[in-house]
Protein backbone atom coordinates (compact mmCIF):
# COMPACT_ATOMS: atom_id res chain seq x y z
CA UNK A 1 0.00 0.00 0.00
CA UNK A 2 1.27 3.11 -0.78
CA UNK A 3 2.40 5.61 1.68
CA UNK A 4 -0.17 8.07 0.52
CA UNK A 5 -3.01 5.42 0.64
CA UNK A 6 -2.04 4.60 4.33
CA UNK A 7 -1.95 8.02 5.74
CA UNK A 8 -5.35 8.71 4.31
CA UNK A 9 -6.71 5.60 6.06
CA UNK A 10 -5.00 7.02 9.37
CA UNK A 11 -6.19 10.18 9.12
CA UNK A 12 -10.12 9.40 8.56
CA UNK A 13 -9.45 6.69 11.06
CA UNK A 14 -7.71 8.93 13.34
CA UNK A 15 -11.19 11.48 12.88
CA UNK A 16 -13.23 8.56 14.20
CA UNK A 17 -14.35 7.26 11.07
CA UNK A 18 -14.23 3.89 8.99
CA UNK A 19 -11.26 3.81 5.70
CA UNK A 20 -10.21 0.72 3.52
CA UNK A 21 -8.79 0.43 0.54
CA UNK A 22 -10.87 -1.12 -1.85
CA UNK A 23 -11.83 -2.76 -4.71
CA UNK A 24 -9.31 -3.03 -7.82
CA UNK A 25 -6.63 -2.47 -5.73
CA UNK A 26 -7.06 -4.98 -3.72
CA UNK A 27 -7.44 -7.51 -6.20
CA UNK A 28 -4.45 -6.70 -8.13
CA UNK A 29 -2.05 -6.58 -4.42
CA UNK A 30 -3.39 -10.11 -4.33
CA UNK A 31 -2.86 -11.27 -7.41
CA UNK A 32 0.84 -9.81 -7.21
CA UNK A 33 -0.39 -7.25 -9.76
CA UNK A 34 0.91 -3.56 -9.61
CA UNK A 35 -2.57 -1.39 -9.00
CA UNK A 36 -3.15 1.37 -11.39
CA UNK A 37 -5.61 3.09 -8.62
CA UNK A 38 -5.93 3.15 -4.97
CA UNK A 39 -9.19 3.71 -4.06
CA UNK A 40 -10.67 4.42 -0.76
CA UNK A 41 -13.94 3.54 0.94
CA UNK A 42 -14.92 4.98 4.04
CA UNK A 43 -18.00 5.58 6.79
CA UNK A 44 -17.13 9.55 6.40
CA UNK A 45 -19.42 12.15 4.30
CA UNK A 46 -17.63 13.86 1.59
CA UNK A 47 -17.64 17.04 3.14
CA UNK A 48 -16.27 15.89 6.40
CA UNK A 49 -13.38 14.38 4.24
CA UNK A 50 -13.17 17.59 2.77
CA UNK A 51 -12.15 19.23 6.06
CA UNK A 52 -9.54 16.53 6.75
CA UNK A 53 -7.33 17.35 4.20
CA UNK A 54 -5.86 20.48 2.50
CA UNK A 55 -5.27 19.37 -1.27
CA UNK A 56 -8.96 18.11 -2.22
CA UNK A 57 -10.73 18.14 -5.46
CA UNK A 58 -14.87 17.67 -5.91
CA UNK A 59 -14.46 14.76 -8.14
CA UNK A 60 -18.24 13.46 -8.01
CA UNK A 61 -19.17 15.20 -4.36
CA UNK A 62 -22.81 13.97 -5.94
CA UNK A 63 -21.90 10.22 -5.68
CA UNK A 64 -19.84 11.05 -2.25
CA UNK A 65 -16.17 10.83 -4.01
CA UNK A 66 -13.58 13.07 -3.25
CA UNK A 67 -10.12 13.18 -4.89
CA UNK A 68 -7.46 13.49 -2.40
CA UNK A 69 -3.99 14.95 -3.27
CA UNK A 70 -1.27 13.42 -1.45
CA UNK A 71 2.44 12.89 -1.97
CA UNK A 72 2.06 13.91 -5.18
CA UNK A 73 -1.00 11.14 -6.12
CA UNK A 74 -4.58 10.98 -6.20
CA UNK A 75 -6.50 8.84 -4.15
CA UNK A 76 -10.19 8.50 -4.62
CA UNK A 77 -12.17 8.21 -1.39
CA UNK A 78 -16.54 7.73 -1.68
CA UNK A 79 -18.37 7.61 1.02
CA UNK A 80 -20.39 4.08 1.49
CA UNK A 81 -22.69 4.08 -0.53
CA UNK A 82 -26.32 2.01 -1.47
CA UNK A 83 -27.80 2.47 -5.06
CA UNK A 84 -30.99 3.03 -5.86
CA UNK A 85 -33.17 1.87 -8.35
CA UNK A 86 -31.85 1.70 -11.94
CA UNK A 87 -33.96 2.83 -14.42
CA UNK A 88 -31.67 2.63 -17.74
CA UNK A 89 -29.66 -0.35 -16.88
CA UNK A 90 -26.62 2.33 -16.99
CA UNK A 91 -27.01 4.70 -13.43
CA UNK A 92 -29.22 4.41 -10.14
CA UNK A 93 -31.73 6.64 -9.75
CA UNK A 94 -30.03 7.97 -6.75
CA UNK A 95 -27.48 6.77 -4.24
CA UNK A 96 -27.95 6.84 -0.38
CA UNK A 97 -25.18 7.25 2.10
CA UNK A 98 -24.68 4.57 4.47
CA UNK A 99 -22.29 3.77 7.74
CA UNK A 100 -22.18 -0.05 6.87
CA UNK A 101 -19.09 -1.25 4.81
CA UNK A 102 -20.53 -4.91 3.95
CA UNK A 103 -23.94 -2.75 2.57
CA UNK A 104 -21.57 -0.73 0.39
CA UNK A 105 -19.60 -3.75 -0.87
CA UNK A 106 -22.62 -5.60 -1.06
CA UNK A 107 -23.75 -2.81 -4.49
CA UNK A 108 -19.95 -4.05 -6.44
CA UNK A 109 -19.80 -6.09 -9.39
CA UNK A 110 -17.57 -9.60 -8.67
CA UNK A 111 -16.90 -10.98 -5.96
CA UNK A 112 -12.70 -10.18 -6.75
CA UNK A 113 -13.39 -6.59 -6.79
CA UNK A 114 -15.92 -6.72 -3.66
CA UNK A 115 -13.03 -6.79 -1.28
CA UNK A 116 -11.62 -4.46 1.45
CA UNK A 117 -7.97 -3.89 3.23
CA UNK A 118 -7.01 -1.94 6.26
CA UNK A 119 -4.54 0.31 6.60
CA UNK A 120 -2.70 -3.00 9.21
CA UNK A 121 -3.11 -5.09 6.21
CA UNK A 122 -6.77 -6.92 7.53
CA UNK A 123 -8.74 -7.89 4.55
CA UNK A 124 -12.12 -8.03 4.66
CA UNK A 125 -13.61 -10.37 2.56
CA UNK A 126 -17.36 -11.09 2.69
CA UNK A 127 -18.29 -12.78 -0.71
CA UNK A 128 -15.41 -15.56 -1.27
CA UNK A 129 -13.24 -12.89 -3.43
CA UNK A 130 -10.10 -14.69 -2.48
CA UNK A 131 -11.19 -17.95 -2.70
CA UNK A 132 -12.71 -16.95 -6.39
CA UNK A 133 -9.69 -15.46 -7.47
CA UNK A 134 -7.41 -18.95 -6.88
CA UNK A 135 -9.93 -20.65 -8.53
CA UNK A 136 -9.73 -18.54 -11.33
CA UNK A 137 -13.67 -17.40 -11.29
CA UNK A 138 -15.29 -14.68 -11.82
CA UNK A 139 -18.47 -14.69 -10.46
CA UNK A 140 -21.41 -11.57 -9.73
CA UNK A 141 -21.74 -10.34 -5.77
CA UNK A 142 -24.94 -11.96 -4.99
CA UNK A 143 -27.69 -12.15 -7.32
CA UNK A 144 -26.10 -11.76 -11.16
CA UNK A 145 -29.39 -11.11 -12.68
CA UNK A 146 -30.04 -8.26 -10.43
CA UNK A 147 -25.99 -6.92 -10.83
CA UNK A 148 -25.97 -6.86 -14.30
CA UNK A 149 -30.27 -5.25 -14.67
CA UNK A 150 -28.03 -2.60 -12.48
CA UNK A 151 -25.68 -2.19 -14.89
CA UNK A 152 -25.67 -3.87 -18.16
CA UNK A 153 -21.96 -3.20 -18.56
CA UNK A 154 -20.83 -4.96 -16.15
CA UNK A 155 -21.63 -8.34 -18.40
CA UNK A 156 -19.08 -7.13 -21.21
CA UNK A 157 -16.73 -6.77 -17.87
CA UNK A 158 -16.85 -10.07 -16.52
CA UNK A 159 -15.96 -11.59 -19.78
CA UNK A 160 -12.46 -8.55 -20.15
CA UNK A 161 -11.62 -9.63 -16.53
CA UNK A 162 -12.07 -13.04 -17.46
CA UNK A 163 -10.02 -12.06 -20.72
CA UNK A 164 -7.43 -10.10 -18.47
CA UNK A 165 -6.78 -12.99 -16.34
CA UNK A 166 -7.67 -15.99 -17.70
CA UNK A 167 -10.38 -16.40 -15.32
CA UNK A 168 -14.21 -18.72 -16.42
CA UNK A 169 -17.05 -17.23 -16.20
CA UNK A 170 -19.06 -18.93 -13.58
CA UNK A 171 -22.12 -20.66 -14.33
CA UNK A 172 -24.86 -18.59 -12.80
CA UNK A 173 -22.58 -15.66 -14.28
CA UNK A 174 -22.49 -16.88 -17.77
CA UNK A 175 -26.39 -17.62 -18.05
CA UNK A 176 -27.13 -14.25 -16.69
CA UNK A 177 -25.48 -12.42 -19.22
CA UNK A 178 -26.77 -14.62 -21.69
CA UNK A 179 -30.59 -13.51 -20.59
CA UNK A 180 -29.79 -10.21 -20.26
CA UNK A 181 -27.31 -9.27 -23.06
CA UNK A 182 -29.97 -7.40 -24.90
CA UNK A 183 -30.00 -4.70 -22.03
CA UNK A 184 -26.37 -3.92 -23.31
CA UNK A 185 -28.13 -1.85 -26.31
CA UNK A 186 -28.66 0.55 -23.41
CA UNK A 187 -25.07 1.62 -22.72
CA UNK A 188 -23.28 4.40 -24.80
CA UNK A 189 -21.13 3.31 -27.26
CA UNK A 190 -18.18 4.83 -25.58
CA UNK A 191 -18.08 2.33 -22.82
CA UNK A 192 -18.52 -0.66 -25.08
CA UNK A 193 -15.78 0.44 -26.82
CA UNK A 194 -13.21 0.89 -24.35
CA UNK A 195 -14.85 -2.39 -22.54
CA UNK A 196 -14.00 -3.99 -25.75
CA UNK A 197 -10.41 -2.37 -26.25
CA UNK A 198 -9.60 -4.05 -22.90
CA UNK A 199 -10.58 -7.23 -24.01
CA UNK A 200 -8.72 -7.17 -27.42
CA UNK A 201 -4.99 -6.06 -25.50
CA UNK A 202 -5.61 -9.01 -23.13
CA UNK A 203 -3.38 -11.59 -23.16
CA UNK A 204 -6.71 -13.63 -24.12
CA UNK A 205 -8.82 -11.97 -26.53
CA UNK A 206 -10.03 -15.00 -28.29
CA UNK A 207 -12.56 -14.56 -25.65
CA UNK A 208 -14.81 -12.55 -28.00
CA UNK A 209 -15.64 -16.11 -28.62
CA UNK A 210 -17.36 -15.90 -25.28
CA UNK A 211 -18.98 -12.64 -25.91
CA UNK A 212 -20.57 -13.52 -29.64
CA UNK A 213 -21.66 -17.22 -27.42
CA UNK A 214 -23.65 -15.13 -25.13
CA UNK A 215 -25.20 -12.96 -27.37
CA UNK A 216 -23.27 -9.38 -26.65
CA UNK A 217 -21.38 -9.41 -30.18
CA UNK A 218 -25.05 -9.20 -31.38
CA UNK A 219 -25.63 -5.78 -29.60
CA UNK A 220 -22.61 -3.89 -30.15
CA UNK A 221 -20.77 -5.76 -33.59
CA UNK A 222 -23.48 -7.81 -35.35
CA UNK A 223 -20.85 -8.37 -38.27
CA UNK A 224 -19.43 -10.81 -36.10
CA UNK A 225 -22.21 -13.56 -36.09
CA UNK A 226 -21.85 -12.86 -40.27
CA UNK A 227 -18.43 -13.73 -39.71
CA UNK A 228 -18.88 -16.71 -37.25
CA UNK A 229 -21.23 -18.15 -39.73
CA UNK A 230 -19.63 -17.82 -43.23
CA UNK A 231 -17.31 -20.86 -44.23
CA UNK A 232 -14.27 -20.79 -45.69
CA UNK A 233 -13.39 -23.91 -48.34
CA UNK A 234 -9.99 -22.55 -49.65
CA UNK A 235 -6.81 -24.36 -49.22
CA UNK A 236 -5.21 -21.12 -47.26
CA UNK A 237 -7.58 -21.62 -44.74
CA UNK A 238 -8.97 -24.28 -41.99
CA UNK A 239 -11.52 -21.78 -40.44
CA UNK A 240 -14.72 -20.14 -40.73
CA UNK A 241 -13.96 -16.61 -40.95
CA UNK A 242 -15.03 -15.68 -37.46
CA UNK A 243 -12.59 -18.41 -36.09
CA UNK A 244 -9.82 -17.06 -38.09
CA UNK A 245 -10.46 -13.86 -36.88
CA UNK A 246 -10.05 -15.12 -33.43
CA UNK A 247 -6.96 -17.13 -34.08
CA UNK A 248 -5.37 -13.99 -36.02
CA UNK A 249 -6.62 -11.78 -32.94
CA UNK A 250 -4.86 -14.71 -30.91
CA UNK A 251 -1.69 -14.29 -32.88
CA UNK A 252 -1.47 -10.40 -33.74
CA UNK A 253 0.95 -8.29 -30.98
CA UNK A 254 -0.93 -6.72 -28.05
CA UNK A 255 -0.81 -3.51 -30.17
CA UNK A 256 -4.84 -1.46 -29.92
CA UNK A 257 -4.60 -0.56 -33.41
CA UNK A 258 -3.01 -3.67 -34.68
CA UNK A 259 -5.72 -5.96 -32.98
CA UNK A 260 -8.91 -3.16 -33.77
CA UNK A 261 -7.89 -4.16 -37.65
CA UNK A 262 -7.28 -7.82 -36.97
CA UNK A 263 -10.44 -7.89 -35.48
CA UNK A 264 -12.42 -6.19 -38.44
CA UNK A 265 -9.97 -7.06 -41.21
CA UNK A 266 -12.46 -9.65 -42.78
CA UNK A 267 -15.67 -7.99 -41.59
CA UNK A 268 -16.33 -8.14 -45.34
CA UNK A 269 -15.95 -11.42 -46.51
CA UNK A 270 -19.69 -12.55 -45.41
CA UNK A 271 -20.27 -9.80 -47.96
CA UNK A 272 -17.86 -10.93 -50.31
CA UNK A 273 -18.18 -14.76 -50.49
CA UNK A 274 -18.77 -16.66 -53.78
CA UNK A 275 -18.05 -20.19 -54.68
CA UNK A 276 -16.91 -21.42 -57.70
CA UNK A 277 -18.22 -24.70 -59.62
CA UNK A 278 -15.24 -26.43 -57.96
CA UNK A 279 -16.84 -25.97 -54.34
CA UNK A 280 -14.31 -23.19 -53.55
CA UNK A 281 -14.92 -20.27 -51.56
CA UNK A 282 -13.62 -16.63 -52.93
CA UNK A 283 -14.10 -13.24 -51.35
CA UNK A 284 -12.31 -11.20 -54.22
CA UNK A 285 -12.49 -7.17 -53.13
CA UNK A 286 -13.18 -7.83 -49.52
CA UNK A 287 -10.06 -5.14 -48.15
CA UNK A 288 -11.65 -2.35 -50.12
CA UNK A 289 -14.94 -3.42 -48.72
CA UNK A 290 -13.67 -4.54 -45.21
CA UNK A 291 -11.89 -0.83 -45.08
CA UNK A 292 -14.87 0.79 -45.61
CA UNK A 293 -17.03 -1.14 -43.81
CA UNK A 294 -14.13 -0.98 -40.58
CA UNK A 295 -14.89 3.13 -40.83
CA UNK A 296 -18.62 2.46 -40.22
CA UNK A 297 -17.99 0.09 -37.32
CA UNK A 298 -15.39 2.11 -35.44
CA UNK A 299 -17.35 5.20 -35.69
CA UNK A 300 -20.42 3.46 -34.54
CA UNK A 301 -18.22 2.63 -31.77
CA UNK A 302 -17.21 6.66 -31.03
CA UNK A 303 -13.78 5.91 -31.98
CA UNK A 304 -10.95 8.95 -32.72
CA UNK A 305 -10.61 9.91 -36.02
CA UNK A 306 -6.99 8.94 -35.78
CA UNK A 307 -7.79 5.15 -34.75
CA UNK A 308 -10.26 4.71 -37.43
CA UNK A 309 -8.01 5.97 -40.66
CA UNK A 310 -5.61 3.69 -39.28
CA UNK A 311 -7.40 0.76 -38.76
CA UNK A 312 -9.06 1.70 -42.37
CA UNK A 313 -5.39 1.80 -43.99
CA UNK A 314 -4.35 -1.48 -42.55
CA UNK A 315 -7.32 -3.58 -43.66
CA UNK A 316 -7.37 -1.99 -47.00
CA UNK A 317 -3.65 -3.02 -47.73
CA UNK A 318 -3.84 -6.11 -45.55
CA UNK A 319 -3.94 -8.41 -48.55
CA UNK A 320 -0.94 -7.48 -50.59
CA UNK A 321 1.57 -9.47 -51.48
CA UNK A 322 5.08 -7.95 -52.54
CA UNK A 323 8.33 -9.08 -53.05
CA UNK A 324 10.92 -8.65 -50.14
CA UNK A 325 13.62 -6.67 -53.23
CA UNK A 326 14.20 -3.18 -52.51
CA UNK A 327 11.94 -1.36 -55.08
CA UNK A 328 9.29 -3.74 -54.02
CA UNK A 329 9.56 -2.61 -50.77
CA UNK A 330 9.91 1.38 -50.93
CA UNK A 331 7.03 1.16 -53.30
CA UNK A 332 4.85 -0.69 -50.26
CA UNK A 333 6.03 1.97 -48.05
CA UNK A 334 4.89 4.76 -50.48
CA UNK A 335 1.24 3.29 -50.69
CA UNK A 336 0.92 2.31 -47.41
CA UNK A 337 2.55 5.08 -45.47
CA UNK A 338 6.21 4.71 -43.28
CA UNK A 339 4.23 5.32 -39.93
CA UNK A 340 1.62 2.01 -41.13
CA UNK A 341 4.22 0.09 -42.77
CA UNK A 342 5.09 -1.76 -39.55
CA UNK A 343 1.85 -2.02 -38.12
CA UNK A 344 0.15 -3.61 -41.52
CA UNK A 345 3.57 -6.05 -41.35
CA UNK A 346 2.37 -7.20 -37.98
CA UNK A 347 -1.57 -7.52 -38.98
CA UNK A 348 0.15 -9.75 -41.93
CA UNK A 349 1.64 -12.26 -40.02
CA UNK A 350 -1.28 -12.76 -37.68
CA UNK A 351 -3.80 -12.82 -41.06
CA UNK A 352 -1.31 -15.95 -41.73
CA UNK A 353 -0.95 -17.51 -37.87
CA UNK A 354 -5.30 -17.71 -38.55
CA UNK A 355 -4.62 -19.47 -42.06
CA UNK A 356 -4.08 -23.09 -43.15
CA UNK A 357 -0.56 -24.89 -43.26
CA UNK A 358 -0.86 -24.37 -46.63
CA UNK A 359 2.18 -22.15 -48.04
CA UNK A 360 2.23 -20.69 -44.29
CA UNK A 361 5.88 -21.44 -44.34
CA UNK A 362 7.03 -19.37 -47.23
CA UNK A 363 4.74 -16.60 -46.38
CA UNK A 364 6.05 -15.65 -43.25
CA UNK A 365 9.46 -16.33 -44.52
CA UNK A 366 8.44 -13.66 -46.90
CA UNK A 367 7.02 -11.10 -44.57
CA UNK A 368 10.20 -11.26 -42.47
CA UNK A 369 12.37 -10.82 -44.98
CA UNK A 370 9.93 -7.67 -45.98
CA UNK A 371 10.40 -6.65 -42.83
CA UNK A 372 14.27 -6.76 -42.64
CA UNK A 373 14.48 -4.86 -46.09
CA UNK A 374 12.40 -2.62 -44.41
CA UNK A 375 14.04 -1.94 -41.33
CA UNK A 376 17.47 -1.38 -43.78
CA UNK A 377 15.26 1.21 -45.49
CA UNK A 378 14.72 3.28 -42.76
CA UNK A 379 17.88 3.21 -41.31
CA UNK A 380 19.29 4.42 -44.75
CA UNK A 381 17.01 6.95 -45.00
CA UNK A 382 16.09 6.15 -48.19
CA UNK A 383 12.66 8.24 -49.50
CA UNK A 384 9.46 6.98 -49.39
CA UNK A 385 6.97 10.20 -49.28
CA UNK A 386 6.94 13.06 -50.18
CA UNK A 387 8.44 14.12 -47.19
CA UNK A 388 11.46 12.36 -47.56
CA UNK A 389 12.34 14.53 -50.74
CA UNK A 390 14.99 16.41 -51.74
CA UNK A 391 13.01 19.33 -52.87
CA UNK A 392 9.70 20.60 -51.65
CA UNK A 393 6.65 22.77 -53.68
CA UNK A 394 9.03 25.65 -52.29
CA UNK A 395 11.39 24.73 -54.31
CA UNK A 396 9.61 24.37 -57.61
CA UNK A 397 8.20 27.90 -57.24
CA UNK A 398 11.15 29.49 -56.52
CA UNK A 399 12.39 27.14 -59.85
CA UNK A 400 9.88 29.20 -61.93
CA UNK A 401 6.24 26.92 -61.46
CA UNK A 402 3.33 28.61 -61.13
CA UNK A 403 1.35 26.92 -57.50
CA UNK A 404 -1.59 24.42 -58.51
CA UNK A 405 -2.16 21.30 -58.81
CA UNK A 406 0.77 20.70 -61.27
CA UNK A 407 2.91 20.95 -58.50
CA UNK A 408 1.94 18.24 -56.28
CA UNK A 409 1.71 15.65 -60.00
CA UNK A 410 5.53 16.51 -60.58
CA UNK A 411 6.22 16.19 -57.08
CA UNK A 412 5.06 12.41 -57.05
CA UNK A 413 6.66 11.59 -60.76
CA UNK A 414 9.73 12.64 -58.36
CA UNK A 415 8.97 10.25 -55.68
CA UNK A 416 8.53 7.53 -57.87
CA UNK A 417 11.84 8.32 -59.69
CA UNK A 418 13.73 8.40 -56.79
CA UNK A 419 11.98 5.14 -55.33
CA UNK A 420 13.09 3.36 -58.38
CA UNK A 421 16.48 4.98 -57.82
CA UNK A 422 17.45 6.23 -54.25
CA UNK A 423 20.38 7.99 -55.54
CA UNK A 424 18.00 10.41 -57.16
CA UNK A 425 17.08 11.98 -54.32
CA UNK A 426 19.18 14.89 -54.82
CA UNK A 427 17.69 18.65 -55.18
CA UNK A 428 20.31 18.95 -58.45
CA UNK A 429 19.48 15.73 -59.68
CA UNK A 430 15.48 16.55 -60.02
CA UNK A 431 15.13 20.27 -60.50
CA UNK A 432 17.59 19.46 -63.58
CA UNK A 433 16.01 16.16 -65.03
CA UNK A 434 12.39 17.50 -64.14
CA UNK A 435 12.77 21.37 -64.79
CA UNK A 436 15.89 21.76 -66.60
CA UNK A 437 17.39 23.78 -63.61
CA UNK A 438 20.56 24.17 -61.60
CA UNK A 439 20.46 23.26 -57.76
CA UNK A 440 18.44 26.20 -56.18
CA UNK A 441 19.71 28.01 -52.98
CA UNK A 442 18.06 29.97 -49.99
CA UNK A 443 20.83 32.60 -51.04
Amino acid sequence: MPAGAREILRTLGAAGHEAYIVGGCVRDSLMGREPADWDITTSAGPYEVKALFSRTIDTGLQHGTVTVRMHGESYEVTTYRIDGAYEDHRHPAEVTYTKSLSEDLARRDFTINAMACDAQGGLVDLFGGREDLAAGVIRAVGDARKRFDEDALRMMRAVRFAAQFGFALEEETREAIRELAPTLAAVSAERIRDELEKLLVSPHPDRIRTMWELGLTEVFLPEFTAMMETPQNNPHHCYSVGEHTIAALTAAKSDRVVRLAALLHDAAKPLMHTTDAAGIDHFKGHPAKGAELSVKILRRLREDSRTIRQVENLIRWHDLRPESDPVSVRRMAARVGSDDLPLLLDLMEADVHGQSTYLQQEKLERLARIREEWERIEASGEAVGLKDLAVTGSDLIRAGMSPGPAIGELLQRMLADVIDEPAHNTAAYLLGKYLGKEEMTDA
